[in-house]
């Protein structure tokens, strides 16, 4: 393409983004945009495009990688937070929920290998400190640890625990050494002080991956390909599920639900299952608070179309967070605008959707500003 084409093409493109944010957005608009978490690539400096959708109250989050960790990375959030809370959607949070939200940065911190901010805090596997002589001292300390490290890099929660119980030495979950332990009792008695530490200093914990991972074989990675765990309803409900059972006692904020598929209760990822969801998760264990998808662009889902459709597929489940992870704004663009077009056409109960909402809010107003 000549370069006065190319010229001309970005100028039209450019207008059009200006454009649009230009117009005032409509409050359901606004109220979708706070279900997405973004991502952005390279760097910790957000792409202008990503800082004018939160100036026009369309983005309630944003997830970072170990690209997106430097040295600049405390004042990049600190502008994007600043952009939200010049937007339309504090002051329309608190009017439909009562609530002061929060601007929402969450990121990996595991401990381990799985650190995005790296050579800090938790040094220690999760493995490690379920093995260790006082696990709930080691999981405490990793708790305040992470807390303390997010919170410099204006992070405000962080996707962990994992409350996997692995099976055998070097299956998925205990391969990069994630999981606590082989027993339910010893994930509880670290991922619990490690949730409680977190959250008592403003930054939410997420317990993954619901109803558990802990089956899977080496190799069995959802990000990459369709998993299924053929296990007995009974077994799930005895080992895996306990550790939430125990997370959900001790106020954990949010829940990340696993891509595989469990036939003993839906042929369907559980991601995507309402029987996993809004039966089991909420019905039967009673959690009442957030629940967030694993990656959407993750190759597990290969078979429910593109991002945009599994982020409805997710929504209609019962997810009230959509993680568009792939680094790009216009991904967690294509998200909230499917999302926005399920709404207007019926495809989404309303009543659920507010419900999912004032969840939302509910936890954003304890995280750390």
């Amino acid at each position: 393409m000549p370069q006065q084409s190319i010229l001309k093409s970005l100028l039209v493109a450019s207008a059009v983004l200006a454009s649009s944010l230009a117009a005032p957005c409509n409050e359901l608009d606004i109220l979708v945009g706070q279900h997405v978490v973004y991502s952005f690539p390279t760097s910790s400096q957000p792409p202008d495009e990503l800082i004018e959708l939160t100036r026009a109250g369309l983005v309630g989050g944003v997830i970072l990688f170990g690209v997106n960790v430097d040295n600049n990375t405390a004042e990049a959030m600190a502008v994007l937070k600043d952009a939200y809370e010049a937007s339309p959607a504090p002051a329309l949070l608190k009017r439909k929920t009562g609530k002061d939200a929060r601007f929402l940065v969450t990121t990996d911190q595991e401990g381990g290998k799985v650190r995005r901010i790296k050579d800090a805090e938790p040094k220690l596997t999760a493995k490690e400190m379920g093995a260790s002589s006082d696990p709930a001292a080691a999981g405490e300390a990793a708790g305040h640890g992470a807390a303390a490290i997010l919170k410099q890099y204006q992070c405000n929660s962080n996707l962990a625990p994992v409350l996997d119980v692995f099976r055998q030495p070097g299956d998925f979950s205990d391969y990069y050494q994630r999981s606590f332990g082989n027993t339910s009792e010893q994930v509880v008695r670290a991922a619990v002080p490690f949730i409680t530490a977190q959250q008592g200093e403003g930054v939410s914990a997420c317990a993954k991956h619901f109803p558990g991972l802990g089956a899977a074989p080496n190799g069995a990675n959802t990000d990459l390909e369709p998993v299924v765990l053929n296990l007995t309803l009974s077994e799930i409900r005895e080992v895996d599920e306990a550790p939430y059972v125990a997370a959900i006692r001790a106020g954990m904020d949010m829940v990340m639900a696993s891509w595989a598929v469990y036939p003993a209760l839906d042929e369907h990822p559980a991601g995507l299952s309402k029987r996993w969801i809004k039966d089991e998760l909420r019905g039967r264990l009673g959690f009442k608070g957030v629940t967030i998808t694993d990656a959407l662009e993750a190759g597990g889902l290969a078979a429910y179309g593109d991002d945009a459709a599994r982020g409805v597929a997710a929504a209609k489940a019962g997810m009230d967070i959509l993680l568009a992870s792939g680094r790009n704004v216009t991904q967690g663009e294509a998200i909230r605008k499917a999302v926005v077009q399920a709404w207007k056409q019926g495809q989404l109960d309303r009543t659920e959707f507010e419900a999912a909402t004032e969840r939302i809010a509910a936890v954003r107003s304890k995280i750390a500003a």
